[in-house]
C-alpha cells in the first residue's frame, strides 16, 4: 500500500493542498492516518478518491453532491465524464487508478477509446507521454513497486507493437533507419514510439531494441547498410564516456545522420555537429523525419 503526504495529492490530483484540507475538515471526503510518530498520510484509496473527486470538481459538480455518492456512483460518473472530457486529465487520473488497481481492462478501454476518437500517435504524445511523467512523481514517493512499472510498461510496449505491425512495410531492400539502444540502456518504451514514427512516415526501419553491443552495430551495417541511426541515452554515464561513445559514432558511420535524444545528452549540453542532430521529443523527431 501507498502512504502519501497532502503535498503527494496535491501534486498528483492538481488540487492545491488548502483546498484538500478543507475538504476533509468539512465534507469528509478523505481521512489520513497517522504514524506512530503523529505524522498524517493517505492511502493508495484516499489518492484514488481524490483523482475521481478533482475530475468530477473541475466539470462543475459542488462537493457537496460528491460527498453524497456511493463508490459505485462515484465510478460510474468519473467514466461517464473521463469518455467526453475534452481535456486530458481525467482520462490521465484514470489511468493512473488503473494502474494502481493492476486493472488491465479500465487501462485498455481507456486507450483503446482515446485512440479511436484522436489516433493513435495523438494517443503516446497527448496522453501515455504525460501519463508516464506521473508515474515519474509516484517513483520519486516510493509510492509504487516494480510490479506496476512491468504491469504498464508491457500493456504500453503491446500497443505501441500492434500499432507499427499494422503499418505496410516498405518494399525495399534499404534500410532508411536504424534504431537501437546502447549496452545498459534497458528502457525502449520511446524508442519503440520513434520506430513506430519511421514506419508511419513511410520508411523502412531496422530495429534492434535495447542494450546494443557497439560492435554489433559495424556488423550490421556490413550486412544491411542504414542511413539514418537513431539512439537515445538516459542511464547514468559520465560526459567522457558519452563524448568518447558520439564521436566513435560520427567516425564509424561518417555517411549516416546520427539522430540522438535522451535525458542525459540534455543535460550535459551536447548539440548538433557534423553528421549529428540531437533532439528532445518525439514531436521533435517526427519533425526531423
Amino acid at each position: 500500500m501507498g502512504t502519501y503526504s497532502i503535498k503527494d495529492l496535491e501534486t498528483l490530483s492538481g488540487i492545491k493542498a488548502h483546498t484538500l484540507r478543507i475538504w476533509e475538515k468539512r465534507h469528509g471526503i478523505i481521512t489520513p492516518e497517522r504514524t506512530t510518530t503523529n505524522i498524517r498520510f493517505y492511502s493508495d484509496h484516499d489518492l484514488k478518491k481524490i483523482l475521481c473527486v478533482a475530475l468530477l470538481n473541475s466539470h462543475g459538480l459542488k462537493i457537496s453532491k460528491i460527498v453524497g455518492m456511493s463508490v459505485d456512483e462515484l465510478n460510474e460518473k468519473v467514466m461517464e465524464i473521463a469518455h467526453y472530457a475534452v481535456g486530458n486529465e481525467g482520462h490521465l487520473n484514470q489511468l493512473v487508478i488503473g494502474m494502481l488497481d493492476l486493472d488491465e481492462q479500465k487501462f485498455n478501454k481507456i486507450i483503446n477509446d482515446y485512440s479511436l476518437e484522436r489516433g493513435f500517435e495523438s494517443t503516446i504524445l497527448d496522453l501515455i507521454y504525460p501519463f508516464l511523467e506521473k508515474i515519474g512523481v509516484l517513483w520519486q514517493t516510493n509510492n509504487i513497486q516494480p510490479a506496476h512499472e512491468h504491469f504498464i510498461s508491457c500493456l504500453i510496449r503491446q500497443k505501441i507493437i500492434s500499432a507499427i505491425n499494422a503499418i505496410d512495410t516498405p518494399k525495399t531492400a534499404e534500410v532508411d533507419f536504424l534504431l537501437y539502444l546502447p549496452e545498459n540502456e534497458m528502457h525502449e518504451l520511446g524508442l519503440l514510439f520513434y520506430n513506430y514514427l519511421v514506419r508511419n512516415a513511410g520508411y523502412s526501419s531496422l530495429y534492434l531494441g535495447q542494450s546494443v553491443p557497439y560492435n554489433d552495430l559495424r556488423a550490421v551495417f556490413r550486412t544491411r547498410p542504414f542511413k539514418k541511426i537513431v539512439t537515445s541515452f538516459v542511464s547514468p554515464t559520465s560526459r567522457e564516456d558519452l563524448s568518447t561513445y558520439l564521436e566513435n559514432l560520427k567516425k564509424d558511420f561518417p555517411s549516416c545522420d546520427i539522430l540522438v535524444s535522451g535525458y542525459q545528452i540534455q543535460h550535459y549540453g551536447f548539440t548538433n555537429d557534423a553528421n549529428l542532430t540531437t533532439f528532445k521529443t518525439a514531436k521533435d523527431l517526427r519533425a526531423l523525419i
